[in-house]
């Protein structure tokens, strides 16, 4: 069994050895263990620094691309590398690289597809208690559109099966983290979560300037990555909703041209309810257009599922 232990950069030489020098070297149950670094377009020491401890795969962008797409390169490599499980961990030093034999062991006894670390946020010193219950509120929303039942859906410090990144793809370049659990739950993949306890926080986060950006770029990647997947749940509900109360109006008018017999002064109602109607139509039109271009992605992602194994399982 070979393992994978890719680690996003960027501009971590001050941290990057301390996150090498605790990465375990050896783990039970697997043969091999292959540390990936993906250096997105540093303009420090990191590339150097990696070297210097020992490191000799690299994915090396010359600009910045993201998380996102930094996740998805370091994938490819892996599965290039023969990985059998792939960890995913940070160059922080937030996580404790010794609970990396913890992370994979669900997979290895044939428990799960992906185990993600539960970072018991509400215990962090350093977090505010706004970012704690934002934390947790993130989680129950994508729980709720992946149908998963994790603690701390944010987290970056997860392992992966061999068989789970054959059939997860991801498209968003800020962060694969809330994408890859969604499409996993789509995918009726096992997912599973262990307790860990971080680090001392060293620095800010680089992956967005405030909570605002972070907010406002997570929450657009859970709503298009649950569109994606689930389009009847989004268009259908908004159509059936929009649909009863263009009803109301139009219930209104047949009230006072019936009973009151004073329809005239009420042709607003037959305005504003034609108005939801049409909105209603709407909605139905693109919910099937959606689940249509669904069903197109359920095609084309068997098919890039059929050329990874033709890629590299023939290695």
């Amino acid at each position: 069994m070979k393992l994978v232990i890719q680690i996003p950069c960027y501009n971590e030489e001050k941290t990057l050895p301390i996150v090498l020098r605790s990465i375990p070297k050896k783990v039970k149950g697997i043969d091999e263990i292959v540390i990936l670094i993906m250096d997105d377009g540093s303009s420090d020491g990191t590339v150097k620094v990696a070297r210097d401890h020992g490191v000799t795969e690299f994915v090396l962008h010359r600009r910045n691309v993201g998380l996102g797409r930094q996740f998805h390169d370091g994938v490819i490599r892996a599965m290039e590398l023969g990985a059998d499980i792939v960890v995913n961990t940070d160059a922080d030093n937030q996580y404790p690289q010794d609970r990396i034999e913890d992370l994979v062991q669900p997979i290895l006894n044939g428990e799960a597809d992906i185990v993600i670390a539960d970072r018991q946020t509400q215990t962090i010193e350093h977090f505010s208690w706004f970012k704690k219950k934002l934390q947790a509120f993130g989680s129950k929303v994508v729980n709720f559109a992946a149908g998963t039942d994790l603690p701390d859906a944010a987290s970056g410090f997860r392992a992966y099966s061999r068989e789970s990144l054959m059939q997860l793809n991801t498209i968003t370049r800020f962060s694969y983290c809330m994408e890859t659990i969604i499409q996993a739950g789509v995918k009726r993949l096992a997912i599973t979560s262990i307790p860990v306890t971080t680090n001392p926080k060293l620095r800010e986060s680089r992956l967005f300037k405030s909570t605002t950006e972070h907010v406002f770029k997570s929450g657009t990647a859970i709503i298009r990555a649950f569109i994606m997947y689930r389009p009847y749940v989004v268009f259908g509900t908004l159509g059936f909703a929009l649909f009863l109360l263009g009803l109301v109006p139009f219930a209104r008018f047949l009230y006072f041209a019936l009973i009151e017999d004073n329809a005239r002064g009420h042709l607003q109602s037959l305005i504003f309810g034609s108005i939801l109607l049409t909105g209603a139509f709407m909605c139905f039109v693109l919910n099937i257009i959606a689940d249509l271009i669904r069903i197109n992605r359920i095609l084309i992602e068997d098919n890039l599922e059929h050329t990874k194994r033709m890629r590299f399982d023939s290695k």
